[in-house]
């Protein structure tokens, strides 16, 4: 008899809701946030993250739960109770200590855990340490239910590959690794999504290897980012266009082209200190990973120490000096403002005594205010100012006028090495 299958996806943020969307069209999907006000946007075809287009969305809405393919949106726990595949997709962030915060993946296990029953599967998506789905997740689960692991239940390990902001890389276009609690397990887990997944899956022998591929993918990137973030701090002191070099490198058919820049968001700036957290607890102390974790998160104050170089040398007055900042987000085109490195540059330049103006027509005001302690605008004031800084690069900046708002003497720092070589400064 051909099992009837319905999901549950837990937490319907960046990378819950592009994936309960896309099960939606050919599974019956309960789509479950905490956040009353999210679940009542998306009832009305409203996401506010923009990863998801209202018609789209709109498209797999249904109004009541039933075993017909379709998303049905809530945060009423009894909702999850006919499900047999549970998907948690909940964010897995680090304190201000840098050490990983699994208070969200706790609390979704429990969740999941009061209303698992003989047979179903739950799979994991959030970004973690390997182990950490059967070392924290499954005592979890086997207690809320009283239902015993690889027996009663079973559980998958799936890691997200969303990229916020990413129209042409979405979700179905992007391969899968995939991984199961038992061979068996691994195999219905790897198909489950290979139905929806055009890009393909990659069944990953063990749920730990499914979790280590993740947290290294990101990893990777982040000490590819900050050895060119060195590179360009280097080729400052010696007066040498750092893009240019990049240029010229990379028509080498084996050079990788990173660039460097604020290195924020919820993966790369996160996921290598999971890894360093569990490597320390086995008792090794990871030097290559920390180091560069060091190099990206030193470059806010590196930005704003160089801005203040430039007014020095152009005879600027310090104090009281107006800044406009282009980009508050973690990267261009995007609302995402989770773990975003523009709040150091900003912070840092307050403290010399300027005053800072923040300009980003993507991101929400209130959740910048409410996150960051910071004021945005989303139109420009109608000012002259004595720096401006691009920190992101929003297709809006690259058409602005910036002779019309720059005073004499003015100076522009190019996070992104987007603009004209004109610029005063850039990386």
């Amino acid at each position: 008899m051909k099992e009837t299958i319905k999901i549950a996806v837990i937490g319907l943020g960046y990378v819950g809701l592009p994936l309960a969307r896309l099960f939606a069209t050919k599974y019956s999907v309960i789509g479950y946030d905490i956040n009353q006000k999210r679940v009542t946007e998306l009832k009305k075809g409203l996401d506010v993250t923009l990863e998801v287009n209202s018609k789209t969305l709109s498209e797999v809405l249904v109004d009541v739960s039933s075993t017909n393919k379709g998303l049905y949106c809530t945060n009423n726990i009894s909702d999850l109770t006919n499900c047999n595949y549970y998907i948690v997709t909940v964010p897995t962030p680090v304190d201000k200590n840098n050490k990983p915060n699994l208070i969200p993946l706790i609390k979704s296990s429990e969740t999941v855990g009061s209303v698992l029953k003989k047979g179903n599967v739950v799979i994991y998506e959030s970004t973690v340490y390997p182990g950490a789905t059967e070392e924290v997740c499954v005592p979890i689960l086997e207690r809320a239910s009283e239902l015993t692991f690889n027996k009663d239940f079973f559980v998958g390990y799936s890691p997200e590959r969303i990229n916020p902001g990413d129209k042409e890389h979405t979700v179905d276009k992007i391969l899968k690794v995939t991984s199961g609690s038992t061979k068996k397990i691994g195999e219905k887990v790897n198909n489950l999504y290979a139905s929806v997944i055009s890009a393909g899956t990659h069944l990953a022998p063990s749920i730990k290897v499914a979790e280590a591929a993740k947290v290294i993918e990101n990893s990777q990137r982040d000490i590819n980012i900050a050895f060119v973030n060195e590179l360009a701090k280097i080729f400052n002191l010696l007066n040498i266009d750092t893009q240019a070099v990049l240029e010229a490198a990379s028509t080498k058919w084996n050079f990788l082209k990173f660039q460097p820049g604020l290195v924020g968001g919820h993966c790369i700036g996160v996921d290598p200190y999971y890894l360093a957290q569990k490597a320390q607890e086995v008792g090794y102390h990871p030097e290559i990973i920390l180091a560069g974790r060091r190099m990206n998160d030193s470059m806010g104050q590196y930005v704003a120490s160089e801005v203040i170089k430039l007014f020095v040398k152009n005879d600027i007055e310090i104090k009281n000096a107006q800044i406009l900042v282009l980009g508050i987000t973690f990267k261009e085109n995007c609302p995402d403002v989770r773990n975003t490195k523009v709040v150091d540059v900003v912070k840092q330049l307050e403290d010399f005594g300027t005053n800072v103006t923040v300009f980003d027509p993507w991101a929400n005001p209130n959740e910048v205010q409410q996150e960051y302690q910071i004021k945005t605008v989303q139109k420009i004031p109608k000012k002259t100012y004595d720096g401006i800084v691009l920190a992101v690069a929003h297709q809006e900046f690259l058409q602005i006028n910036f002779d019309s708002y720059l005073s004499k003497n003015g100076v522009i720092y190019d996070v992104k090495g987007v603009l004209p070589c004109k610029v005063n400064g850039k990386l």
